[in-house]
């Protein structure tokens, strides 16, 4: 199912900075990275989120992040990873087609990166 007004769907947009494709999924080099190699995994049928994905579209993610690491670890060499999705606006999502945010970390980046993800906003505990 394609949505004419989505920029994901938009064929003529992707289609020039895909890096990798495959049967449901295709990546691209983030238009906005918040780091070097910024990369999206995105779903190839209309879909807003993560949740009710086919068996076959989760089997072949798996296959697509590991080979966006290995091209991204060949290119560029980082020293870790964040991985995130955002599944509806009150988490932040603003293209409602289903993206993941695979992000590449680099020794230095950030002054403390301890805690990855866990620094998106305050807890609601202490991480020690």
């Amino acid at each position: 199912m394609e949505n004419n007004d989505c920029l994901f769907c938009d064929s003529r947009q992707m289609e020039p900075r895909t890096v990798l494709g495959v049967r449901y999924w295709f990546v691209i080099l983030d238009k906005f990275p918040v780091g070097r190699g910024h990369a999206l995994v995105i779903l190839k049928r209309h879909h807003p989120d993560m949740f009710d994905l086919s068996w076959p579209e989760w089997k072949e993610l798996q296959d697509v992040i590991e080979h966006t690491q290995e091209y991204l670890d060949e290119e560029l060499e980082p020293d870790g990873y964040n991985v995130g999705v955002n599944c509806g606006q009150a988490a932040g999502q603003t293209v409602f087609h289903l993206h993941i945010h695979l992000i590449p970390r680099y020794k230095g980046d950030v002054e403390n990166p301890r805690g990855g993800i866990r620094n998106f906003k305050k807890p609601l505990v202490p991480y020690d």
